[in-house]
């Protein structure tokens, strides 16, 4: 009289147990791609190489030898190629990710460490700070084809978003210059805040926000008056800052008041604050600004915000403070946002992460001490 009963609790407990298996397997699954479609995450390693980690199969596949003190690793907008510097070498690398090769070193002069492309994708300007110089150089030829005078130790230039300036940060001139794009001409130059570190601009091109790592203040540069608008007061000294896509609001992250402050950029006024962990460090905003992650190097986590409501996801499903490995830093998404790549400096990994449901899928050796990360869809 029992077996009815019995079969109905079995087969319950058995398409129970199938369904489980299913969602957990879609949730481990690698990603999918056409079959001349790769989609590769670059990893600067401390001992000079770049590891290629293949974001479908989720496994390392190549170890490339580049060169010494590797910086500013980025992928090309448009062209099958991953783009970096060597500070201790003083040159600009390309990467060929086709074939897993660097195929052109291009001296620049000593001790340069970030570059940007121009809004065409043609061009790409870097500095070398050991000699206070700007240089250009044309992405097809490889040429050097243009190079100009900066004020003292430039370390950053960042191409505005109407591509007709060249914005230089002299950190130890504490200063930040005005290119002309083409010429590289100093058109002008703005005192800032001590020791400036990045710089992010408005779509407008109107007004650029120049932050310090080593000061507790952000400076407001007016760029069409070429003057410093104001030096705006921190909870705590930052150590990145993201500007939402459409220029209303900057996120300043500063581990040392263990959060983020909101800045209203159109008012110049510091607004909102989130208490965010323990150190939060580095982080990424998703292209609808509805997201943000930020990772804690002392937490060894990654925590996800809900950035419009300002509170921290915790919603059913969802995880919430995500492991990502010993002291994770730098965090960059797919092109689709279906993973979150994030480099963890102490365990020596690449975190990848299911945006869908914000839980660890796998943890990716790449090498001693990852840095900089870039991702390449050829």
């Amino acid at each position: 009289m029992n077996r009815p009963r019995n079969f109905r609790v079995y087969f319950l407990l058995a398409v129970l147990a199938i369904g489980g298996i299913v969602l957990l397997l879609r949730e481990h699954r690698p990603s999918f791609l056409r079959p001349d479609l790769h989609l590769s995450a670059y990893v600067t390693t401390a001992d000079g190489n770049v590891t290629v980690v293949d974001l479908v199969k989720l496994k390392a596949v190549a170890r490339i030898p580049v060169g010494p003190g590797l910086s500013g690793m980025r992928e090309h907008p448009t062209r099958a190629e991953v783009f970096g510097v060597s500070t201790t070498g003083g040159y600009l690398w390309i990467l060929d990710p086709r074939i897993s090769q660097v195929t052109a070193r291009i001296s620049v002069g000593p001790l340069p460490y970030a570059l940007d492309f121009s809004r065409d994708g043609n061009r790409i300007y870097t500095t070398a700070s050991g000699n206070n110089t700007l240089v250009a150089i044309n992405c097809h030829s490889r040429a050097i084809v243009a190079r100009a005078t900066t004020r003292r130790e430039p370390v950053l230039a960042h191409v505005t978003p109407d591509g007709k300036s060249v914005l230089v940060v002299n950190r130890r001139d504490g200063s930040l210059g005005v290119h002309d794009a083409t010429t590289l001409a100093l058109r002008g130059s703005v005192s800032v805040v001590a020791q400036p570190e990045d710089v992010a601009v408005l779509p407008d091109s109107s007004l650029a926000f120049v932050l310090s790592r080593s000061e507790r203040r952000i400076s407001v540069v007016d760029l069409r008056r070429g003057v410093l608008v104001t030096n705006l007061e921190l909870a705590g000294k930052p150590t990145d800052m993201l500007l939402k896509p459409d220029g209303g609001e900057l996120y300043v992250i500063s581990p040392e008041a263990h959060g983020l402050q909101a800045i209203n950029t159109w008012t110049h006024e510091v607004g909102d604050y989130m208490v965010l962990g323990s150190a939060p460090t580095r982080g990424v905003l998703s292209e609808d600004a509805a997201l943000l992650y930020v990772s804690d190097t002392a937490a060894g986590r990654v925590t996800p915000v809900d950035i419009f409501n300002r509170r921290i996801v915790r919603d059913p499903g969802k995880g919430f403070r995500i492991p990502a490995g010993d002291s994770p830093a730098a965090l960059r998404f797919d092109p689709a946002e279906n993973l979150l790549l994030v480099v963890s400096q102490g365990s020596g990994d690449l975190a990848v992460i299911r945006v869908r449901t914000n839980f660890l899928l796998t943890m990716i050796p790449v090498g001693d001490y990852p840095q900089d990360l870039a991702v390449k869809l050829f």
